[in-house]
């Protein structure tokens, strides 16, 4: 692959006249976890600053923090009344109108927050500290102190979980106000080390201007009315070109949540029955050898009959088709299979069960090695082909002259 492809010079050349204008952009670093497939990054907060290792929620709400991991307790926390608005705007459907007014003035605020891997809950203080933004600026941040109980399921040495999502209260909104920047959020997840940048662009790049774009949408389920998460709408699949049925009511598509907390992709099971149906059919037209399954994956194939491509493996491709024809998502074999063993590969799309809350959901695997970037300012996800397409990958990108590395997770 090129060493220093024009993309990512690009991306280097944000961050350095990012830093040396204002307003700036905010990066994240993000590794894999191989044994539990979670996205992780790291923070430095308090006084004194203490690198701290969170997983990555792209819908969660909110940032929180197991503080009491600390070996210092930080010398700058500051404690968030019950009666303010900051509690309030985190805890919109938490706190009752007749509570929030009879409460206590000194009373502090205690907030609901969810692990969103194991659906785990507990309440916790709703504090501000200071956390590095960039090397060149520390502010405050407001964040859950919650009971080390939550850290069950996620993986080793991590502290937390900091929430991507549209909520008034989750980082990213907090750094669009800080910085005063424009409310975007570009993510470049990879099987090694990706990015997320919030921010400002210095200039946009050919391969950005090339982005294909469609609504971001409000969530319509009743059940979950408060979701702060991010939603596209699919009106079919196509694989091979051989466009599926959704099964929905109405014929108004699929609702469609991005996640980077579920590994792959899943679907109800009606939907997915018929996609299964339709890749195995296409599978066999391509003198693909099914094997036997491997779980979590329902369809495998023999890797021997199956070749090589710029973007992956030669399968099926898959499309996910949103407002027209002509606006499709494609998935290529790199996004769409997983390789289980030298000789077995399987279809990285899972059965979500008969009442999963949302259609499809699009999983980290499938973000992997493509740009997604979401403007909050016009409710628009933007998102790139397969990055393969272009002969690299999100892993090359660049800061200052150097590559990524695990050590950019320490300030």
């Amino acid at each position: 692959m090129a060493s220093f492809p024009l993309f990512f010079t690009f991306l280097y050349l944000v961050v350095q006249l990012s830093h040396a204008q204002s307003p700036v952009s905010f990066l994240l670093p993000v590794t894999k976890d191989n044994s539990t497939l979670q996205y992780l990054t790291t923070l430095s907060y308090g006084t004194p600053f203490v690198p701290t290792k969170l997983v990555l929620d792209l819908g969660g709400p909110l940032l929180w923090l197991d503080c009491a991991s600390r070996n210092t307790p930080s010398s700058s926390t500051l404690t968030t009344p019950h009666r303010s608005i900051q509690c309030l705007t985190a805890t919109p459907h938490q706190v009752e109108a007749t509570s929030f007014l009879s409460s206590p003035t000194d009373q502090e605020c205690q907030i609901l927050q969810e692990n969103s891997i194991t659906g785990k809950v507990a309440r916790g203080e709703f504090v501000e500290d200071l956390m590095a933004l960039h090397s060149s600026a520390q502010e405050l941040v407001r964040f859950t102190c919650s009971p080390s109980m939550l850290l069950n399921g996620l993986a080793k040495g991590v502290r937390g979980m900091v929430g991507l999502g549209r909520s008034r209260s989750s980082l990213p909104s907090q750094v669009f106000d800080s910085l005063s920047t424009h409310r975007k959020l570009t993510l470049c997840l990879s099987s090694s080390i990706g990015v997320v940048l919030l921010g400002n662009m210095a200039y946009e790049a050919e391969i950005l201007k090339s982005l294909t774009f469609t609504p971001l949408i409000t969530n319509q389920n009743q059940r979950y009315p408060s979701s702060q998460e991010y939603f596209i709408n699919v009106n079919s699949i196509k694989i091979n070109g051989k466009r599926l049925s959704l099964n929905q009511e109405g014929n108004g598509g699929a609702l469609t949540r991005l996640s980077s907390i579920v590994p792959y992709t899943t679907m109800q099971s009606s939907i997915y029955a018929t996609f299964k149906t339709a890749f195995m059919e296409a599978a066999m037209s391509m003198n693909m050898t099914r094997l036997a399954e491997v779980a979590p994956f329902e369809l495998c194939f023999s890797s021997r009959d199956i070749g090589e491509s710029q973007v992956g493996p030669s399968v099926p491709i898959i499309e996910l088709v949103l407002q027209s024809e002509m606006v499709k998502w494609s998935i290529y074999g790199r996004n769409s299979m997983v390789r289980v063993s030298n000789e077995v590969m399987c279809l990285g799309f899972l059965d979500g069960g008969l009442n999963q809350r949302n259609p499809i959901v699009i999983g980290g695997y499938q973000l992997e090695d493509v740009i997604v970037q979401l403007d909050l300012a016009t409710s628009m996800l933007g998102f790139s082909s397969s990055l393969l397409t272009e002969n690299t990958v999100c892993s090359d990108f660049k800061v200052g002259f150097m590559p990524l590395t695990e050590n950019q997770f320490n300030y």
